[in-house]
């Protein structure tokens, strides 16, 4: 199907805006059921360059300064671009475009002639504005006249005065405008120059010079014929007259005009009754007459023009002066207010540095005042000093002898303790090596159903003293003994047999290191039995303010990466993941080392829809916060993803209880946390549990870099362990590879313990051999040393003490 053919309608506005957009509302209204374009042609004139609009008027542009030219002209051009907008505007939906018509010295009608041949407009429709701004009222109806006769056959004009369409008539001299009703909106009659008429009439003169003559010789001047042709030259003459008294600058409307177009000319009867009384001399005398009034008028005219034009140029001139003038003004005031600014800049900064003098005056004087006191005290000190000394000489040389026989004495001492201390190490690691397997086969892959009489003898018959609290409210949780190992009794009273057994089967398959793992059971009264956590749930350690119960920034570090692992352990179960659902810091317990594992994982049903994996992910996130703040309130998670991650924001929400945080490990751990917290209204595939624990892990790596260069560099200063000293410390609490107490030790594949970054950075280097025993190693994974890692962090409890 062939596309359909838009139309261009060619629209001709001026700067009426009133007369503009019932124009356009006329073309719009004409063509509103046909497919048109609109072309606005607008007209612009070129004498802008010589001239200026101001609020004075009219002015030439070499009056103005360049800079307020430049502003005028912007202005100008500003006002024309926001008419223009509107129009486009009024056009709404229908396609429109701007043309602007440039006018130079001719003739606007000549110019609307030449663009309708030259860009083949076939409809033509034009305001009376348009034509109206460059000319006369008069003029404007002459050039629509004048358009109206010369466009070509091809182009179709519609001439609109108010918002209605006129039509041009003519007939004889006059030129008549008709709204569509036949109504007469404007009509006028053409004027006869003073020219045209001597042409006429010396024309007419000539030819009829001979029947003049013969009519005169034959005394015919009083026939009717040569009466009438000289009434009608003096009725010419006569209204040639009236229109030189008349003429003024004509401005107004096409309506306003219309008075002035319709004067007609003397009646003929009065001309007529003046003529039979005189004779022919007497009439030419009057002709002479009039046309010497007619000249005097013309050069009067002349004179006055001459005057304005003089005026016009002294105006100018005084303009020009006074604008130079100001700006000489303003320049000078600019120079004036510089100057005093200068002035005022210098006589503060003479105060400023007059006041720091006698500031810096008054402080030497304390100082010197002080000075002298601190000599004097200075002199007594010396003296008392100086007899001290010779006291101390003497004592220090007894000193001497008797710490040469003691350094005997304790270099034998040091060497029976150091094998003494090498038996016990030995005999400690071989003794926890041992308790960490029974505790392997007997608490992991085992556990025993109770009666209710052991549990009673466990609990002293569910003492309340016995009872649990958590956060201050007491829980549903018993403190007991079994053959001397303390454990932890979860009642569970309002679950079903069936269900508690389940249960139970679930929590018997589960097994992770930090998963409070379950023991025993009982199935009358319905509890399980679950290993104890000495130090209590996260929650109490991270609210409570005791200083005794704080926990350092790279202990939360070591605990949000435990609780994640675990979480993970539960997430990666199959056939289908397990979710906790209800992680909070609550359910997060710490062992005597401060080892974190969940708990209260599978006791709850997760019908829920909204108990999933990011259920979880959005609750490690607030757990993050939560190691963070150290803060427990319900509005966190919103105050948090307000803040900015930046230093000074971070800095002022971190937990001062965790000592110094390092602020770049701070600010990932919270970026991290925010992403986690983000993931219900921002999607992200690619974070998921496992993500979050390497991102974790390699923030604890960095954070026990810090610990380590700090330990190492209060061991340098403080000279904690030096060579001399070394011999105090166990050689198995040393890294093989360091030579250094070790912070957190791991097991590798040949048996040794060795600092974690140590050991990874042996094994990144690319060796694959131990540094010990330099034999091949059957693999790479690293196992946590807990037990030695507590014996270690006894052993210096003690040694502090």
């Amino acid at each position: 199907m062939d596309a359909i053919q838009t139309e261009k309608i060619y629209v001709a506005v001026g700067n009426d805006v009133q007369d503009g957009y019932k124009t356009l509302n006329w073309a719009l209204k004409k063509w509103n059921s046909h497919p048109i374009s609109i072309v606005i042609l607008h007209l612009t004139h070129n004498s802008t360059k010589d001239y200026v609009h101001t609020p004075f008027g009219k002015l030439p542009a070499r009056s103005v300064s360049e800079e307020k030219l430049q502003i005028l002209r912007k202005d100008e051009q500003d006002k024309i671009n926001k008419l223009l907008s509107k129009y486009i505007a009024f056009c709404g939906k229908v396609p429109a475009e701007i043309l602007e018509v440039e006018k130079f010295d001719e003739p606007m009608q000549k110019r609307v002639i030449d663009l309708i041949f030259g860009l083949g407009i076939t409809k033509l429709v034009m305001g009376f504005s348009f034509m109206k701004p460059s000319m006369k009222s008069k003029g404007a109806i002459n050039g629509l006249f004048h358009v109206h006769e010369q466009k070509p056959s091809f182009c179709e004009l519609f001439v609109i005065c108010g918002g209605k369409q006129v039509f041009l008539r003519g007939k004889n001299d006059e030129k008549i405008m008709e709204d569509d009703q036949g109504v007469m909106v404007a009509r006028m009659r053409d004027k006869i120059t003073f020219k045209d008429w001597l042409d006429k009439w010396f024309k007419d003169k000539t030819n009829d010079s001979q029947d003049r003559i013969a009519s005169l010789s034959s005394s015919n001047l009083e026939s009717p014929v040569n009466r009438n042709q000289w009434e009608f030259y003096l009725q010419e003459i006569e209204n040639y007259y009236q229109e030189l008294l008349s003429s003024k600058p004509e401005e107004g409307s096409c309506v306003q005009e219309n008075d002035d177009s319709q004067i007609g000319p003397i009646e003929p009867h009065v001309t007529e009754q003046n003529n039979y009384n005189m004779s022919t001399e007497e009439k030419i005398e009057i002709l002479k007459n009039k046309l010497n009034e007619g000249q005097k008028n013309i050069q009067l005219k002349r004179k006055e023009a001459k005057d304005n034009i003089e005026r016009h140029t002294k105006a100018e001139w005084a303009i020009c002066l006074c604008n130079s003038r100001a700006e000489e003004l303003e320049s000078r005031i600019r120079e004036e207010v510089s100057a005093r600014e200068e002035l005022k800049k210098e006589s503060d900064a003479e105060k400023e540095q007059t006041e720091e003098m006698r500031t810096e005056v008054e402080e030497r004087k304390r100082r010197l005042s002080s000075l002298t006191e601190v000599q004097s005290e200075l002199s007594n000190r010396l003296q008392i000093w100086t007899l001290a000394k010779i006291r101390a000489e003497t004592q220090l040389e007894k000193a001497v002898g008797e710490r040469r026989e003691m350094g005997r004495e304790i270099e034998e001492l040091r060497r029976q303790r150091d094998v003494l201390n090498r038996r016990i190490e030995f005999c400690k690691q071989k003794d926890a090596i041992g308790m960490a397997a029974r505790l392997a086969e007997t608490t992991f892959f085992a556990f025993r159903e109770y009666t209710e009489e052991e549990l009673r003898l466990a609990t002293d018959n569910f003492s309340e003293r016995l009872r649990l609290k958590s956060g201050g409210d007491w829980t549903n949780v018993y403190r007991g003994r079994f053959n001397h190992s303390t454990v932890a009794i979860k009642m569970l009273p309002s679950l079903s047999p069936q269900h508690f057994q389940s249960k139970v089967r679930l929590l018997g398959d589960i097994r992770q290191p930090h998963l409070v793992a379950m023991v025993g059971f009982c199935s009358e009264p319905k509890c399980i039995v679950l290993e104890y956590m000495r130090n209590g749930s996260l929650r109490d350690m991270l609210f409570s303010r005791r200083r005794n119960r704080t926990l350092r920034w790279h202990d939360r570090i070591r605990i949000a990466t435990e609780v994640c692992s675990g979480l993970g352990f539960l997430n990666a179960a199959e056939p289908r993941p397990a979710i906790h659902c209800h992680l909070t810091p609550s359910k997060i317990l710490l062992d005597r080392h401060l080892i974190a594992k969940i708990t209260g994982f599978g006791l709850h049903e997760c019908h829920d829809e909204h108990c999933n994996i990011e259920s979880d992910l959005r609750a490690i996130g607030a757990l993050l916060m939560h190691l963070l703040t150290g803060r427990n309130w319900a509005g966190l998670v919103e105050e948090v993803m307000t803040v900015a991650i930046d230093r000074e924001a971070l800095g002022g929400v971190l937990d001062e209880m965790a000592g110094q945080w390092p602020l770049d490990l701070a600010r990932e751990l919270a970026g991290l946390a925010m992403r986690c917290m983000s993931i219900k209204s921002e999607p992200n595939l690619e974070l998921s549990i496992a993500r979050v624990l390497e991102e974790l892990n390699e923030i604890r790596r960095k954070g026990d870099e810090i610990v380590g260069r700090e330990r190492r560099k209060t061991n340098i200063n403080g000279g904690c362990i030096n060579r001399e000293g070394s011999s105090d410390v166990p050689s198995v609490f040393l890294c093989p590879i360091l030579q250094e107490v070790m912070k957190n030790p791991h097991v590798a594949a040949d048996g040794f313990s060795y600092e974690l970054e140590a050991i990874e950075h042996w094994l990144q280097s690319g060796r694959d051999t131990s540094p010990v025993t330099n034999l091949r190693l059957k693999h790479t994974f690293l196992t946590p040393n807990h037990t030695l890692r507590s014996l270690i962090e006894d052993w210096q409890t003690n040694k502090s003490t």
